[in-house]
């Protein structure tokens, strides 16, 4: 299965939830196993923030557009194009600050609770 940024850029935002009543920003694109691909743009909520939880399956983002600092705990990464980050299942996470267009994918694998 192949799917583009832009094809996905077109599930977004995704319906609406509780935490997101304004439409979610990420959406499913591909499963299999353990594994799942979300793409992530969360300048489309109408707050500006990023107002994830965390995950109980560790991910990775790899960052298509845009920038942003990613959070984890204490620490922070600049992310822009082409990087990669890794978040452990269960540990809170946040991008913060992240301009407009900023979009990741995001890779969910492994059992919950993390592989680490």
């Amino acid at each position: 299965m192949k799917v583009t940024l832009d094809q996905a850029l077109r599930r977004l935002p995704a319906a609406a939830t509780e935490a997101y009543p304004e439409g979610a920003p990420s959406a499913v694109m591909m499963a299999g196993g353990t594994m799942q691909l979300k793409i992530f743009a969360p300048g489309s909520n109408t707050d500006g923030l990023d107002r994830q939880q965390p995950h109980p399956q560790d991910e990775l983002y790899l960052v298509q557009r845009g920038t942003a600092t990613l959070h984890i705990g204490d620490q922070r990464f600049d992310a822009a194009p082409g990087d990669v980050l890794f978040v452990a299942a269960g540990v809170g996470h946040r991008f913060e600050p992240f301009t407009d267009d900023f979009v990741t994918w995001v890779v969910f694998y492994g059992p919950n609770g993390g592989e680490t």
